[in-house]
């Protein structure tokens, strides 16, 4: 039955790769690793507030192209609140959004130099 489970897992990471779902492929991902494409769907931004409690952050942003959506700044939801524990206000970011029903999901954040 493990075998049959980390097979799952496996085969889900590699299709998420292919279409396209940042939070699911880079679960199974090094950030240290990412490649070059899977850094360009991630979007620009500038960490303005973590309210971890909430799970909310507030980032500052380039136009976020899978979603069609200029550049501004905006308060995200967190997918999981650990995501927060990486950054705080002032920090460069790369990081993955989508929309869960009109509201705007942060599924992956790495810090940038």
């Amino acid at each position: 039955m493990t075998r049959i489970k980390h097979a799952l897992v496996a085969a889900a990471a590699a299709m998420a790769t292919l279409i396209g779902v940042p939070g699911i492929a880079n679960a199974q991902m090094d950030h240290n690793k990412m490649d070059a494409t899977q850094m360009a769907s991630m979007t620009d931004g500038e960490i303005r507030k973590v309210d971890k409690e909430a799970g909310k952050v507030t980032i500052k942003h380039g136009e976020i192209k899978n979603l069609d959506m200029p550049g501004m700044t905006m308060i995200f939801t967190a997918k999981e609140k650990s995501l927060l524990d990486k950054v705080q206000a002032g920090d460069k970011v790369k990081f993955a959004v989508i929309n869960d029903g009109g509201k705007m999901v942060v599924t992956d954040i790495l810090t940038v130099k």
